[in-house]
């Protein structure tokens, strides 16, 4: 487990894109947090990180988004999706086929804590928390595969 200080939105997604450079196929990242914590920024730097089209928002209300791989990119989909509307309701998040979506792209699930989990033992989870300075802090905590892989993403810029 890491924690990483990010001062300022502009270093989320910096994070975010050094963590979308190192992303695989079939690699699941679930990101937790309270509202505005910045989780969708984190994810628009993983998009950037992975160099995927599309603008990035919320998917708050579809549930899930797929971004095709852009022509300058890494040739990697990214599936970015929103378990908030959910509730906990782990039926419709298998209802999403996400576990398909595990082989040829990067899966990553706002709100992913706690349901996400079950999509693969193999997954990075990142807590945000906003601080009352307005930085973040992000805790980095790797399972099953992600336990031997170098975290180089964390380091800093």
């Amino acid at each position: 487990m890491t924690t990483v200080e990010l001062p300022t939105e502009s270093d989320t997604v910096r994070f975010g894109r050094r963590l979308g450079a190192v992303l695989a196929a079939g690699d699941l990242v679930l990101l937790a947090g309270p509202l505005g914590a910045g989780k969708t920024v984190l994810a628009r730097g993983i998009a950037e990180g992975l160099g995927v089209s599309g603008r990035v928002s919320s998917p708050t209300f579809i549930i899930a988004r797929e971004h095709r791989p852009a022509p300058s990119g890494r040739g990697i989909p990214l599936v970015h999706v929103d378990a908030y509307r959910l509730g906990g309701d782990l039926d419709q998040l298998d209802d999403l086929d996400l576990d398909t979506s595990l082989v040829d792209a990067v899966v990553v699930i706002e709100w992913g804590e706690g349901a996400g989990e079950r999509l693969s033992a193999d997954h990075l989870l990142i807590r945000l928390e906003r601080r009352e300075d307005d930085a973040r802090l992000a805790t980095v905590v790797p399972h099953g595969s992600w336990l031997s892989r170098e975290p180089v993403f964390v380091q800093s810029r």
